[in-house]
Formats: structure tokens, sequence, C-alpha cells
């Protein structure tokens, strides 16, 4: 999850550097470093803490070097400190690395290391490996002592390395951990995502797995495993640099929960043709292979793998195939029945989460479609699935997703349709009405927007509650899930999501004079069983806040407070009932004075296992 930034050009390598980090903060920020090529020799700085520790650092020292690697890091192995800090070294202090990844035989080859060639070291990271293993392969080129290197290494990384003894040349490695290369004149770099680069190029090569770059001020050279030179194509960046900055919000989780709308709708239109005809972006799935689908499997993690559940609710209603859906984590280790007859939707914001490409992978292996949900155009999902549909939220910074999620959940909602119309379950009236109903979507979200305020109110009487419980049913429960993950992970609150029904087996007995608890209940087929839950609560002291569609005045008489919501379908409220719980969420966590964009621990793109 770390970010990882590399130049070798005409310019100021430091400042370009640097900058670059700060676009890749949301990927890990517990401590930060540089390796810079000065005065013959390599200049090494990296403290513990966020950027603007190694920033005010080396402010004074004026450097002059046209090409380097930096790093900013979310711990693995070794606790966060300068010393576990990135860019690592080599003993002879020649090499530098810098690594997003994990060496999964570091303790083998660490061995190995002090044994045979009297290696010392001095951090507790997989990392620093790397650098003495590269210089035990010197043998007077670079290029010959990485791919040794590499050779010998077990594991998922992406990795930058220069050396004071070649100091035009930087090389990067990629195997299942996200790297880019921008293409300049007169420069070129590296970098973990394309927001690093947007500020100084557009033309980038997407780095493919077990690829080695080399690259110089003026040439870029790409290898394979085999060492085979490889052509790659260019692929241009349209999107705009604006949109990776704030843009006057306090945070960006704030800025990406006001784009919603406009996400939503790019997500939903661009896929919609002449008489409500659904696109799936030019993907081939015709009525004899969906009805060749005996089981459909829904994988992801986090916020996506809630984005699966509602997609499992709305695909087994309007397709009428079954639906599993499992975290990406665990489903490769238990043997999952999956064949040629499966269709296997990855979700993934970055489409770089290491478990659900291990999961897509294995999902291939056994003959399984691979259709992926994501955001980043090229990113290694997208890459190695049959089939692609994009989302169209354009960048999302903040570690807490709200957009991504959304227009997953739009996603999902187009390719049930899609699938329930191509099959010929849906009636054509009912698949009519669901695409209007969705057209609605986003400026009803802007109607949810525009009551901003009462959900600060709100916040400001729950903001000192350490502990939450959010229950829900049908399309509430994956909704109450992700409710309450952003509180947790922004706020640092305890927070719980449960079925409403299954809280008398168990979980009732939590429930308390004044516990906090959050119910959305807004799927009028259910409401009257929610009502009988939260009086089931109440009845034990809970003070219950309350999330319905605005006809359902019943809510008001029954909760402590109540938000609104406007009228929809029963199986679309959950595109609006997010809404507020990630406003909530954002509020609660500033009041609390909370990192609501970097929260503790956590990092955007979870590219280790």
């Amino acid at each position: 999850m770390c970010g990882i930034v590399g130049y070798v050009g005409d310019q100021n390598a430091c400042d370009i550097i640097i900058d670059g980090l700060k676009k890749l903060e949301y990927r890990g920020y517990d401590s930060s470093g540089i390796a810079l090529y000065e005065k013959g020799e390599l200049e090494i700085h990296k403290y513990k803490g966020r950027i603007s520790n190694l920033e005010d650092a080396i402010a004074d020292y004026n450097f002059k070097s046209t090409i380097g690697i930096g790093h900013t890091r979310w711990a693995t192995h070794g606790e966060p400190s300068d010393l576990n800090a990135h860019p690592h070294v080599s003993m002879d202090k020649t090499i530098a690395v810098v690594h997003n990844g994990i060496v999964e035989n570091f303790v083998e080859l660490k061995e190995w290391l002090i044994k045979e060639h009297g290696i010392v070291f001095t951090s507790g990271t997989d990392t620093e490996v790397i650098a003495h293993l590269i210089q035990v392969c010197y043998k007077g080129d670079l290029t010959d002592a990485v791919f040794e290197a590499v050779d010998k290494m077990r594991g998922a990384y992406a990795l930058g390395v220069v050396c004071s003894k070649e100091p035009d040349k930087l090389i990067a490695v990629r195997k299942d951990s996200p790297l880019v290369v921008g293409l300049g004149k007169g420069s070129n770099f590296i970098a973990s995502d394309i927001p690093a680069l947007l500020k100084h190029v557009r033309e980038i090569y997407l780095i493919e797995n077990n690829e080695t770059v080399v690259l110089t001020k003026n040439k870029v050279t790409l290898y394979n495993a085999e060492r085979q030179e490889v052509k790659r194509e260019v692929f241009h960046v349209t999107w705009d640099a604006d949109a990776a900055e704030k843009e006057g919000y306090d945070h960006f989780m704030l800025k990406e929960i006001h784009e919603q709308p406009k996400g939503i709708l790019k997500t939903l239109t661009r896929r919609l043709g002449e008489n409500n005809e659904i696109n799936l972006d030019g993907i081939t799935m015709t009525k004899d292979d969906i009805e060749s689908f005996n089981k459909v499997y829904i994988v992801a993690c986090g916020t996506a793998y809630h984005a699966g559940m509602v997609g499992k609710f709305i695909i087994e209603k309007l397709a009428k195939i079954p639906v599993e859906i499992d975290v990406a984590s665990e489903f490769r280790y238990r043997d999952p029945f999956v064949d040629d007859k499966t269709l296997f939707i990855a979700v993934s914001q970055s489409g770089e989460t290491l478990d659900t490409l291990a999961a897509l992978r294995e999902a291939k292996r056994k003959g399984a479609r691979v259709l992926s949900i994501v955001n980043v155009v090229g990113s290694s999902v997208a890459r190695e699935s049959d089939d692609v549909f994009y989302t169209w939220a354009g960048p999302e910074i903040a570690v807490a997703s709200t957009k991504a999620y959304t227009t997953q959940l739009m996603c999902m909602y187009l390719i049930a349709l899609y699938m329930g119309k191509t099959k010929g379950c849906l009636p054509i009236e009912e698949y009519t009405r669901y695409l209007e109903e969705l057209k609605e979507i986003p400026d009803k979200i802007k109607t949810i927007l525009k009551q901003e305020k009462v959900i600060q109110n709100m916040a400001k009487e729950l903001y000192k509650r350490e502990q939450v419980f959010f229950i829900g049913r049908g399309a509430d429960v994956g909704v109450s899930y992700e409710g309450s993950l952003k509180l947790k992970e922004i706020s640092y609150i305890n927070s719980f999501a449960i079925a409403a029904g299954e809280l008398k087996h168990g979980t009732i007995a939590l429930i308390e004079q004044d516990t906090l608890v959050i119910a959305l209940a807004t799927q009028d087929a259910l409401f009257a069983k929610m009502l009988s839950n939260i009086q089931e609560v109440k009845a034990r002291g809970a003070y219950v806040v309350g999330f319905a569609k605005e006809n359902n005045k019943e809510m008001g008489r029954q909760a402590n407070q109540v938000f609104y919501i406007p009228e929809c379908m029963d199986e679309i409220t959950p595109l609006l009932s997010v809404i507020p719980l990630q406003m909530l969420a954002y509020y609660i966590a500033k009041l609390r004075g909370c990192d609501i964009d970097k929260p503790k621990n956590l990092a955007k793109s979870v590219t280790v296992e």
C-alpha cells in the first residue's frame, strides 16, 4: 500500500519527488523518505510521520540532483520509524531501493546474506533485504544485478532502484503491485499511481506484471521476465489534474461526497443508448451466455464487498440467477465451486487490491468468465479480466471510499437490468421503470446534499458516543455495513452492523441505556418489521436515529431523530440512503478532530494480503 516515485531528467529531482509523494500520501503515511544522487554519492533522508516532516527536514539542503527515488510508507514489516522508513540502502551505500509490497522469503534471504556475505542489517523491514541482495549481485551492471536479485525473491513488489555507480539510470520492477511510467521530454518518471505524475506528463506506460523498466532521461526500455525487450502502447491520460485537488473543500472526502451526483450520472448515461438500451462498454453477453451461468460470484474487499452485497440482492431479483458473495481474502483458500458456468464479478476501486487479484486468478484458472467493476483504467484487475465495466467516478483520493462505492452500485444495477432483460425474465415495463428511477437518482442525491446542515446538527449530538449499532433489513443490510465502516474507519468509534432480524439472536444483549442505534428503514415492504426492531431496542434504552423515506412519517414517532430520503423504489434506496451516512461519519469525525482523509493504520489501495 506504499507509494513510490522516481525521476531522472534535467530538472530538480527533489522537488518533483516530494510533490509526487504528496499526491500518493493516501497510499500510506507512516513515514517517508528520499534518495538523491548528489556530489558523487547517494543522499538518503527519511523520517517517521507525514511527508511534511521530510519536507521540513530537507528544506535548507538546496539539492541540485536530477535523479532520485522517494517513498511514502504504510508499515507491514517493522514499526513506523526513521530506521524502517524507505529508501533502504546497501551496506556499501551505493544502492538505494524503494518498495511497495512484501518479500515473502525475506527471512530466508536475510539469513543467507548474513551467513554467506556478512551483511549487517539495520532495520526491521523486508525491503532492506532487496538493497543488500542487489549489492551482492552487482558486478558492474545495475540492470543485470536487479534481474538476478528479483529471480531470488518471492512475493509482491514494485521497486525503484538507483545506484551511485550508474548515476544516469533509474530501474523499476513490477510484480503484483501497481507501477506506471511517465514519459516526458528529457525527463522520465515512475510512480505507484497516475496522480503523482499529472503535473508533469500525460503520456504514460502501464507496466505489466513481471516487467522491468530501465529509464534514463532520454529513453525508457521495457523488458519481460526473460529479459526480452517489450513494446508498449502509450496511454494518454485525459482526466483533469484538478480532479485530484480539494477545490476549496476542507477534505477530499467531503469533496468526493459532493461529486457523487456527477459520477453516478456519468456512470449511467455513458451506458444508455437509444430506447434505453444498456451498453456494457462493448461487453458481449448473449442470452445463451447468461442462461449458461449457473452461479454468479461477487468477490471484493471492504467497501467494494458492501457494494457486492447490494449487487447480490439486485442480480438475484432481476436476473433470477443465484449469487454468492465472498470476501476476497477468504475466497481462494476454501476451494470454491467455480467452473466454466460461473460468472465471476471482481469489484475493486483501485483495480490493484491484491486479495481480489488473487481470487480473480483462481477463478480464471478454474474456467470462470471474469467481469470486473473498477474505477482505474488500465489497472491490474482490469487488464486480467475477460470483461471490464468502469465506474467513471474519477480520481478518489480520500482513504474512506464514497463516490467509488455509489458508482459501483450503479454498475451493479446496470448489469442486473441488462442480464434480466436479455435473459427475458424481466418484463420491459419493469425494466423501463427501473431505468427511469435510476435517472432521477443524481438529482435526488443533490436534494440530500442540500440538507447537510441537518446532518451537521445530528453529528453534534452524537460525536461523543463510543459505540454504535447499525441495523437494517433487505437492501438496507449492505448499506448498514457500509455506513458502519465509514464511521469506524474515520472516527475510530466502535461501530457494528447487523441484519435487524438477527438482533434478538444475541446482539441485543449489548443494548443498554443510551446505546446509539442507527436504524435504516427505507424498505416499504419491511417497514413494519423494522419498527418492531426499533421498539425492541428502545425498550432496552437505546437512542435511535432513523433513516426512512419521506412518506413513512411513523419513523418520526418511533425514533429519537430522523433523516428522510426522497421517495424511490425499495430496490434502489441504497444509492440514496448511504449519502447521509457518509456525511454523518464525516462530520462526527471532524468534530472528534480526526485526520479524515488519512485515518490511522489505513491506506487507500491494499496491495498486500
